[in-house]
Formats: C-alpha cells, sequence, structure tokens
C-alpha cells in the first residue's frame, strides 16, 4: 500500500478518535451520566441488537467484534450473494470466486477454499442449524440473500464456547424473515411482490412473500424467489466463464404462541440451482478440468420453541431441532481427454451425488440472579449433531464404488457449555465460559477403513468489559478453543494426481486468542439527536498443530499419511468501526489490518487478505423519503510482495496474486411513506461505477466490472 493510502487511513482513524473523545470529555465535565436511551435518538449500526451472544446486548457493548447486517443493508447492497452482503464488515471477505457455485468464508485470515478442513474452523448456521459443505474445487454454502433479514458475524475463538468448538475464525448467523417483518399494525396479512435487474448481466431477480396473521397465537409467512443472470465481465470487459447461473429458492414459517409466553417456530428453506455445462472448477477458472452438468440443492428446516418464564428467574429455556441437507449431483462430465482425464482413469469425472446431511439438537437455559447494584446471568446447555458424508459415483461399469478422495462417513459431536454473565452497577461485565465436546469419526463402508476416531476439545474463555461512563468503555478476553479434524482430512486417500494413506493419528488444531479494545460513544455532536460510535479490537492468534495436506507428498502412489500437523501459525492484527447517524447525515466505517505468518518458516499465510479500509457516506431527505449514498473500499497490496502481481498474472491456474486497488459504488433508496406511494420501495445503484479492473486477493478470478442495480417492490396489506 501506498505512502498516501496510509496516511489516509491513519488521518481518518485519528480524527473519528479525537471528534469522539473530545465529545466524551465534554459531557463527562458537564456532570455526568445520562441515560442512553434517552440522549439517543436513532440506532447507528454499532448500536444493533445482537440476539446470538449470549443475553442480548448490542454490538458497542459486547467483549468482542460483533457486527450486525440487517434488512436495510440487505436491500440497499441489491446483492446476488450472500458474500454480497457481508464484504463491507472489517476482517470478513469471502474466497473462491464471485460464482454462486464457489464461494466460502473467511474471518481474519482463516478460511479457504484450497483446504479441507477450512470450512470446519467457521461454523455458519441458518435460524441456529449448522450449515456445512465441502467439496473439491467447490464453495461451502448455498443460499440466497433474499431468505434473510439479519446477518450477524462473531469474529474470533470466543464464540466457540455457545457454538462449538473449532471456531478459529469465528461464526455467522444468518436469521429468515418472519410475517411480522410485513404486518403491518391493525393488518392481519400482507402480500410483497419485488422485482430487480443488473446490467451485469442482464441479471433478474422475482420474489414473492405472503404473510398471514390467522388469529393473536398463529401466523405464517410463504415466501418465493427466482433469480438468473449471464455471465458477468469485468472491468476491462473479460467474460468470466461458468459464473452465469439460474435457481429458486423459497422459505415457508410459521409462528404459534404456545401458552402465556412461550413461542413456537417451524421453518423449512429450499435452493435449488440446476446448472448445465460449468466449468468443473468453481473456486476459480480452472479449463483443464473441463465441464459439467451440476444439480445443487440446499435444504433447511428447523423446529424451535422458547419461553423466557418471566415469573421465573430459573428459566429461560430455548430448545430447536433441525435438519441440514447439501447436495450436489454432477453428470456428463467432459474431463480433459488430451491430458488423460476422464472417468476411466478418475472418480472426479464420473457421475457422483455429494452430499452432507446433518440433524442437530440443541437446549440451553438461562438463570438470573439480581441483587441492589448487580446481576448475573448463567447460561447452559447442551448439543449435539450427527452428520452424514455421502458420495456416490457410476463407474464406467455402471456400479457404485467409494472415491478415496471424498470419503464417505458420519461425524457425531455433543457438547456441554456453560457461560455466566455477572454485572456490577451496569458498568462492569465479567463473562466467563467453558465447553467441552466429544466427538467420533467414523468411515463409511465404501472406504474399507473400520477404525474411528475420537476425541474430547474443551473450550475455555474469560471476556471482560468495563464502561466508564456512557462515552467510554474498556473490554478484553481470552479464549482457548480445539478443532478436530474433519472425516475428509482424517479417511481420505487420494488427491487429484497421487495416493496416499489415511491420517489416523492426527492432533486437534488449538488456538489461544487475545483480544483487548475500546468504545467510545458520543451523542448531540452536531446537531440535536445525533450519535457516533468508535468500536476498536486489537487480537492475537496463536494457532499449533495446524492441519494441512502432507507436504512430502508426490504425483504417485505415497506410503505417507495424506494430512499432517505442522507447527505453528501467528494471525494478529486490529479492527476498528465507525458509526454516525442523524437526522439528514449518516456514516459507516470499517478498517482492518491482518497479519499472518507461519512460525515454523517465517512465510506470510495467503489465507489472510491485505488491509482494508471500507466506508459509506450518505444523505437523507426525510420530507421526501429518500436515502442516498457513497460506498468505497480501499485495499492494500499483498502482504508478501512475491503475491503483488500485474493484470497478466490474473489469468489460468488458481491464484492467489493480485494488487491494491480501490472501488466505488452509489445508491439511492425511496420508501416513500404518504398514501398514495405507501407501500412502494424503490432501490438504484452503481457497483464499480468506475468500471475498475480488480481482483480480491482470495478470489482466484477478477470482480464484476461496472455494474447498475435497480429494484421495485410493492407491498399490499389487509
Amino acid at each position: 500500500m501506498g505512502l498516501v493510502s496510509r496516511n489516509v487511513f491513519c488521518l481518518l482513524g485519528s480524527a473519528a478518535v479525537v471528534a469522539v473523545a473530545t465529545a466524551s470529555v465534554t459531557h463527562a465535565q458537564d456532570g455526568a451520566q445520562t441515560n442512553v436511551a434517552d440522549k439517543q435518538g436513532r440506532v447507528t449500526l454499532l448500536q444493533r441488537l445482537v440476539l446470538g451472544a449470549g443475553v442480548e446486548k448490542i454490538a458497542i457493548d459486547t467483549p468482542q467484534s460483533v457486527s450486525v447486517v440487517e434488512q436495510e443493508d440487505i436491500d440497499q447492497e441489491q446483492a446476488t450473494t450472500v458474500g454480497d452482503v457481508l464484504k463491507r464488515i472489517p476482517g470478513v471477505n469471502t474466497s473462491g470466486s464471485d460464482r454462486v457455485f464457489g464461494q466460502t468464508f473467511n474471518i481474519r485470515g482463516i478460511g479457504a477454499p484450497e483446504s479441507a478442513g477450512e470450512e470446519g474452523r467457521i461454523i455458519v448456521t441458518v435460524d441456529g442449524a449448522t450449515k456445512f459443505y465441502e467439496q473439491y474445487r467447490m464453495g461451502g454454502f448455498f443460499s440466497d440473500p433474499e431468505l434473510y433479514k439479519k446477518v450477524e458475524v462473531l469474529r474470533g475463538p470466543a464464540s466457540s464456547t455457545l457454538y462449538g468448538s473449532g471456531a478459529l475464525g469465528g461464526v455467522i448467523n444468518f436469521v429468515t424473515k418472519d410475517a411480522s417483518d410485513f404486518i403491518a399494525d391493525g393488518d392481519t396479512g400482507a402480500l410483497r411482490l419485488k422485482g430487480g435487474f443488473n446490467s451485469n448481466r442482464n441479471g433478474w431477480l422475482g420474489s414473492v412473500v405472503f404473510a398471514q396473521r390467522m388469529s393473536a397465537d398463529a401466523e405464517f409467512l410463504l415466501s418465493g424467489n427466482f433469480r438468473r443472470a449471464d455471465p458477468y465481465v469485468t472491468g476491462n470487459g473479460t467474460e468470466i466463464r461458468s459464473s452465469d447461473f439460474s435457481a429458486w429458492s423459497g422459505l415457508a414459517k410459521g409462528t404459534f404462541n404456545v401458552g402465556e409466553e412461550g413461542r413456537l417456530r417451524l421453518s423449512y428453506q429450499q435452493w435449488d440451482s440446476d446448472a448445465d455445462d460449468q466449468d468443473y472448477a468453481q473456486v476459480g477458472t480452472e479449463s483443464l478440468f473441463g465441464t459439467v452438468d451440476r444439480h445443487v440443492v440446499d435444504r433447511t428446516g428447523v423446529v424451535s420453541y422458547e419461553n423466557p418464564f418471566s415469573d421465573n428467574d430459573w428459566l429461560d429455556l430455548k430448545v430447536s431441532a433441525s435438519y441440514s441437507d447439501t447436495k450436489v449431483d454432477q453428470t456428463d462430465a467432459t474431463g480433459n481427454p488430451m491430458f488423460g482425464l476422464t472417468c476411466a482413469t478418475s472418480l472426479l469425472f464420473c457421475d457422483t451425488e455429494y452430499g452432507y446431511r446433518t440433524w442437530q439438537f440443541n437446549v440451553q437455559n438461562t438463570s438470573e440472579w439480581r441483587g441492589e447494584n448487580w446481576e448475573n446471568f448463567l447460561t447452559y446447555g447442551w448439543q449435539t449433531a450427527y452428520q452424514v458424508r455421502t458420495a456416490e459415483p457410476m463407474t464406467l461399469a455402471g456400479t457404485p464404488g467409494g472415491i478415496n478422495f471424498h470419503p464417505e462417513g458420519t461425524d457425531l459431536k455433543t457438547g456441554l457449555f456453560v457461560q455466566n454473565e455477572f454485572i456490577w452497577d451496569e458498568r462492569l461485565t465479567i463473562i466467563p465460559g467453558v465447553r467441552l465436546d466429544w466427538h467420533r469419526l467414523s468411515p463409511g463402508t465404501s472406504t474399507g477403513l473400520t477404525a474411528s476416531d475420537t476425541d474430547t476439545a474443551v473450550s475455555p474463555k474469560i471476556a471482560a468489559h468495563y464502561r466508564f461512563n456512557d462515552h467510554v468503555a474498556v473490554f478484553g478476553s481470552i479464549a482457548h478453543t480445539e478443532r478436530f479434524a474433519t472425516l475428509d482430512e482424517v479417511f481420505s486417500t487420494g488427491g487429484s494426481r497421487n495416493s496416499f494413506l489415511p491420517s489416523l493419528d492426527l492432533n486437534k488444531e488449538a488456538s489461544n486468542n487475545y483480544e483487548i479494545g475500546f468504545a467510545l460513544s458520543g451523542y448531540d455532536i452536531f446537531q440535536p439527536g445525533d450519535g457516533v460510535q468508535l468500536k476498536t479490537t486489537g487480537f492475537y492468534n496463536d494457532i499449533s498443530d495446524l492441519i494441512s495436506l502432507n507436504p512430502a507428498l508426490r504425483p504417485g502412489p505415497n506410503a505417507l499419511p495424506g494430512y499432517v500437523n505442522i507447527d505453528k501459525a501467528r494471525i494478529y492484527g486490529f479492527e476498528v468501526e465507525l458509526a454516525y447517524e442523524s437526522d439528514f447525515i449518516f456514516a459507516n466505517a470499517g478498517y482492518s489490518h491482518v497479519v499472518g505468518k507461519d512460525q515454523t518458516t517465517g512465510a506470510y499465510l495467503t489465507t489472510v487478505a491485505p488491509h482494508e479500509l471500507a466506508f459509506t457516506l450518505g444523505g437523507k431527505l426525510p420530507q421526501h423519503d429518500l436515502r442516498f449514498g457513497w460506498k468505497a473500499r480501499v485495499v492494500a497490496a499483498p502482504q508478501d510482495p512475491a503475491l503483488r502481481s500485474s493484470q497478466a498474472n490474473w489469468t489460468g491456474t488458481s491464484t492467489r496474486f493480485a494488487d491494491s486497488f480501490d472501488v466505488h459504488d452509489v445508491f439511492v433508496s425511496w420508501t416513500p411513506q404518504d398514501d398514495q406511494f405507501a407501500g412502494w420501495e424503490a432501490e438504484f445503484g452503481v457497483d464499480n461505477l468506475f468500471d475498475t479492473e480488480f481482483k480480491e486477493f482470495l478470489h482466484n478470478d477478477a470482480a464484476k466490472g461496472r455494474t447498475f442495480k435497480l429494484s421495485l417492490s410493492k407491498q399490499f396489506g389487509w
């Protein structure tokens, strides 16, 4: 990154700190503690409610880096993929490609599509149901942003206590829409119709939502979406092959009041995309593997029950059962006969159905105690999940067979956790917690293996948050977690060019993470009722016994295990989040500075994205129901000079080469409230306004060029 860009980052950060700190000191000198809820006229991005971090609290008051994306952000982004929704969160990136079949997630340098275990280092949930998928040269999450009203991102291993061991990067929670999100006060039903178009290229969206309240105790939502697009082009006009797609998705959800306070939810969602003659490699353009017809279906079903038992401090119960099924059906692969890549030589190119099915059950309760100037919340529970991995190829002989590079098997996990949250005088919060997990990996009969792999993992943490007054707070945490090896890492006996032994003696990966930070809040700074918040988090993550493909392997048969534990990696850095909201102006900014190195070789980790500043500056015209603004991302060059490239290096095989770039978007939102146009909503935007040619460091293809986007929706109520 150049000197000018570094100075811009420093200037923005310093200015924000000085402005907020000055406001804080002024208020403190004036006399004292004011009630934040009374003082604050509106909610900034850092004051959004976090549902998935134990006891509910707003993001700026959590002793952890947490970001919340809400419905307004999703609509404004006019996102095509779920990755579009997350790209402005500091420390969060997608990896692989912009294809709907090729995206995975990356948090603080953890997550990449080339490694079998990367999906297991970040926990992804939909309404509490854990999602997981891993397949050679495919992405890990298949869904549509139209299904969701909120996304929470909890960064760092401290999330392992509540969500499961191994969340080295963190947790991403997707929350689906509810009928009550659409039914206005006084109405019993709603119908919302939406259409969208984007110019890069010929992207269309059609969506319909039907919501009905049958009684005071029952409501139902039914949603359906269809989305399609041709292959997109980059800033220099290059078409990215196999980025075209068509997909439909749907959500059915019922919510019922049970008894005085109980709430029962039943939901089912499905995403379905059938694409012919797609590149075999979806995480980056790679013509060597030819093309294939793919039918991808993702299903999630959840039954949950909640009851706060407000008259009983010992009970605040949450119970859920879920089912997740992701299936990829591949047929008619062309392979590459010139290089001997056919079904006769490699099962990669035989007709095959790959799949992951997971059944999960969660029970959680919170007990409360209160004193004159303190309160205590003890959260404890049990989670268990049973996952089945399948791969059913049809060989040339027409008989099913096993796949050595995608071994079948089962993964049984069960865990107990307890987390205590003690709050004294509404100033000091201390959160210790610990989780104990047990798992058993069992190979499928098609692998020819019989030995199961069992192990236990422990994930303790302690976090603290201290608020000096309504304007200044500090926080910190220490967390340890351990990640079990996956089915692929333990039982795989082959790759695209070689065969090897199963890895039955792998150690768990272990992470020790340290965080410290501060938060500043100011009110009535530039005009009555405005608010500004700043949150800065520094982190240091030591990871040992990393599981990686054996570097000693060579093409051909090997009398060596395929996966081994390597020594240590160290990832450290800091994140800054800034949010401002007033009657006529709003602004958000996020900066991430992450460094990752292999402690054995000293080499930079190729899964760590470069430093990045993302910001939004916008205005509001309340009398015209308009919001408009400018969004920008300024991204540095890779930390390792050897990975910096020119455009000529961007084509060909999977690569981590990239250059620094800045990309700019604009948007306008119109949500009229008067009787004549009430219920209408229009969104217009231009992404990559200057048609910049660039490539994300964690992607293997260049990004989209200039894209005009328009969506229009109308809601009817009765």
